[in-house]
């Protein structure tokens, strides 16, 4: 898939950029910043999620819960193949 592009300018570190341009040849270096930036920006968006969500399912509101997870989905799965099989 294409994607169209745009120019940028931004600033970095003399020693990252150096770094960058002594490692990967000229035609490449945007795609390795960009394949870099999406790759942290993915992380940050995760990490955000996770902190956005963290404590939401409490045991009170999810009583099923309190027997472990194990058990409620053995229960789903059970629940699910007698249903496959018309019994019920």
């Amino acid at each position: 898939m294409a994607s169209t592009t745009k120019q940028a300018n931004f600033t970095l570190p003399e020693d990252l950029l150096d770094e960058l341009k002594r490692t990967v040849p000229k035609g490449e270096q945007s795609k390795v910043v960009g394949d870099a930036l999406r790759h942290e920006l993915k992380r940050i968006r995760f990490k955000k999620a996770l902190q956005s969500s963290f404590g939401v399912w409490k045991q009170d509101a999810h009583p099923e819960l309190t027997k472990g997870t194990r058990r409620l989905v053995r229960s789903l799965r059970k629940s699910s193949r007698l249903t496959r099989v018309g019994i019920r």
